[in-house]
C-alpha cells in the first residue's frame, strides 16, 4: 500500500525551474539598488521586493533562503560596487582582490535576509494579509540585524528609496526602519495576492484585494496630506558650506598639500557668513603639525562673531588619534585647547579600525588612515549664535539611532545638524547621491536641518523636511551660501530612540514573528 504525500504548507505549489528563480530576483535585486539613487521611482522598489515576496513565498524554506540571499547580493553588490575604487585605486589592492572583497561583503550581509525569508517560509499560513504582516517582520529584522551587529551597515537599507514617496511622512514616526518595514508589508501583501490569484479557488484573494486598495487609499492619503509638523523654527544663520574637491590621490601628498591649506585658509578668512562648515580632514594634519600663524589666523578670526567648524585629526600617540572636528569661536577660546572638539563616535571597519582578525587585510592597502581611538556616544553640541550644532562625521549619518541619543535632554537638543565628509574614495559613482539620500532621511526623522560640507559631494543644505535648499555641483571647487533655520522640540521617533534606541522595532518584529508561531501550534 503506498503512502500518503506529506502535505507542502498553506499556499505552496510546485515551483518552477530554480535556476529561472535565481536569474529574476538577481535581476530584481539589481535593479532594486538604483531606487536608493532616483527615488522618484520608489513605486520600483515596493514592486521589486513584491517579486522577491512572491516567489520566495511560493518555496520551501531552503528554497527561499536561497532567493533571499541571491536577491540581497545582487541588492548591496550593485549599490555598493564604489568599494571597489577605494580598495583598488587608492588602496592598491588587485583589481580581482578587490571584486572578489565587494561580493564577499555583499554575500556575507544578505545572509540575513536569507535567515529572514526562510522563516518567512517555514511560518506563513496562506493568509495573504497575515504573511505580509510577517514578511515585513522578518524583513525588518533582517535589516535591523545588517544595521547593528558586527559595528553594522545599514547602507541603502530599504527605507532610504522612501525619502520621496509618501512613506517619507512617517519619517519623524518611525524612522528609516519603521518605513522599510510599511514598504516591506506592502511588497509582501503583493506577493502574496498574485500566488492566491494563481492558485485553485480566489477566495481568499477577492477578500484580501480590499486590504491592498485601502493600502493604496492610505498612500495617497499620506501624500496629499501636509508633514506633520513637531518642532519650530529657531534662529536662522547664514552659512558657508565649503568643498575642496582635493583629488584623493593628492589628499596627503606633501606637494599638493600646501595649495589645499591655502585654498581653505582664503575660504575661512574671507567668508561673511554667521558660520563656515569645512570637509571631513579638510586639514589633514594635526594642529601643531601647521605652520604656528596658519592655526593662529583661524583662531583670530573666528575669535569675533564669526563661527566656524573644521574636519581634521586630533590626538596624540599615547592617548590615540581621532577623526575630529574643530569648533572655533570666541566662546570656545575658553575649553581646553581653545577649540570645542567632537571625535567621531561610529568608526569605519578597515578604514578607520580594523576588526579582530583582518590585519593581514589592511595591510596589504596603501591607505593612510588607520586605527582611530573612538570619541563619546553623546557628546556636546556646538553653541553658535544660540543654535545647538551636532557634527557627525561622514559615515556616522547611517546611524539615525545613535544621533538620536543626543535628543535625551531636550534643552539641550541639537537644533541643527552638521555632516562633514570625504567620500572622494569611491570617486564620481552613485555613492554621493547615496549618502545625500541619507542625510535627507535623517533630516526628516529629527526634523532637523542638516548642513552637509564635504570634499567632492554632495555639499548642500538641507531643510527640516528633507529638501535640499542650496549646493553646489559635486566634483567642483566652491562654496554652497545660504540660510539655515534651526528647529526646536523632538519628533515622536526622537523621543523613543533617544530612550530606547532600536529595541522597539526589535520588539515589533519579535512580537509579529512569536504571535505568528503561536497561531500554528493551535490545535
Amino acid at each position: 500500500m503506498n503512502a500518503a504525500p506529506l502535505p507542502r504548507g498553506p499556499g505552496h505549489r510546485p515551483a518552477g525551474p530554480l535556476v529561472v528563480d535565481l536569474l529574476v530576483v538577481v535581476a530584481a535585486g539589481a535593479l532594486h539598488s538604483l531606487t536608493f539613487v532616483y527615488t522618484d521611482a520608489w513605486p520600483l522598489q515596493i514592486a521589486f521586493v513584491a517579486l522577491l515576496a512572491w516567489r520566495s513565498g511560493e518555496a520551501v524554506p531552503a528554497r527561499a533562503a536561497l532567493l533571499g540571499g541571491a536577491f540581497g547580493t545582487a541588492w548591496l553588490a550593485a549599490g555598493t560596487w564604489w568599494m571597489y575604487i577605494s580598495m583598488h585605486r587608492y588602496g592598491g589592492l588587485p583589481a580581482w582582490m578587490a571584486a572578489l572583497a565587494v561580493l564577499a561583503l555583499a554575500v556575507a550581509l544578505s545572509l540575513y535576509l536569507a535567515a529572514a525569508l526562510a522563516l518567512h517560509a517555514r511560518l506563513r499560513r496562506g493568509r495573504p494579509v497575515f504573511d505580509a504582516l510577517l514578511f515585513a517582520a522578518c524583513w525588518l529584522l533582517a535589516e535591523l540585524a545588517r544595521g547593528v551587529l558586527l559595528s553594522g551597515f545599514p547602507w541603502i537599507a530599504s527605507g532610504y528609496a522612501h525619502v520621496d514617496a509618501p512613506l517619507s511622512r512617517l519619517a519623524p514616526w518611525v524612522g528609516v526602519y519603521g518605513i522599510g518595514f510599511v514598504a516591506a508589508g506592502l511588497a509582501g501583501l503583493a506577493g502574496a495576492l498574485v500566488s492566491q490569484f494563481h492558485a485553485p479557488g480566489r477566495r481568499l484573494a477577492r477578500r484580501s484585494a480590499g486590504t491592498a486598495a485601502l493600502a493604496v487609499v492610505a498612500l495617497a492619503v499620506l501624500a496629499w496630506r501636509p508633514p506633520a509638523e513637531f518642532t519650530r523654527p529657531t534662529t536662522t544663520l547664514q552659512v558657508s558650506l565649503l568643498q575642496g574637491n582635493v583629488p584623493q590621490e593628492q589628499k596627503f601628498d606633501p606637494g599638493h598639500l600646501p595649495q589645499a591649506l591655502q585654498w581653505l585658509a582664503d575660504e575661512l578668512l574671507a567668508t561673511q557668513a554667521d558660520l563656515v562648515v569645512a570637509p571631513e580632514t579638510a586639514i589633514p594634519l594635526l594642529p601643531e603639525q601647521l605652520a604656528p600663524e596658519y592655526w593662529q589666523a583661524l583662531r583670530e578670526r573666528f575669535g569675533g562673531a564669526a563661527e566656524a567648524l573644521v574636519g581634521l585629526p586630533l590626538g596624540t600617540f599615547e592617548a590615540g588619534y581621532t577623526n575630529s572636528v574643530a569648533g572655533l569661536s570666541r566662546r570656545a577660546q575658553a575649553l581646553p585647547g581653545g577649540f570645542y572638539r567632537y571625535d567621531k563616535h561610529h568608526l569605519v571597519p578597515f578604514g578607520e579600525f580594523i576588526p579582530s582578525g583582518f590585519r593581514w587585510f589592511t595591510e596589504m592597502m596603501d591607505i593612510p588612515l588607520g586605527d582611530f581611538a573612538r570619541g563619546p556616544l553623546v557628546a556636546p553640541s556646538f553653541a553658535a549664535h544660540g543654535e545647538r550644532i551636532a557634527p557627525n562625521i561622514c559615515y556616522e549619518d547611517l546611524f539615525g539611532e545613535q544621533l538620536g541619543a543626543r535628543f535625551r535632554d531636550p534643552a539641550e537638543a541639537p537644533t541643527i545638524f552638521a555632516n562633514v565628509s570625504n567620500i572622494g574614495w569611491f570617486g564620481d559613482t552613485i555613492a554621493i547621491e547615496q549618502h545625500l539620500n541619507i542625510s535627507r532621511l535623517r533630516a526628516l526623522e529629527f526634523q532637523r536641518p542638516m548642513l552637509r560640507a564635504t570634499n567632492t559631494g554632495a555639499t548642500a543644505i538641507v531643510d527640516h523636511r528633507g529638501h535640499v535648499t542650496h549646493s553646489i555641483a559635486p566634483y567642483t571647487r566652491g562654496r554652497v551660501d545660504g540660510p539655515v533655520q534651526g528647529r526646536d522640540g523632538l519628533t515622536p521617533y526622537a523621543r523613543w530612540v533617544s530612550r530606547w534606541g532600536l529595541w522597539p522595532a526589535f520588539a515589533l518584529a519579535a512580537a509579529i514573528v512569536l504571535a505568528t508561531m503561536a497561531l500554528r501550534l493551535r490545535p
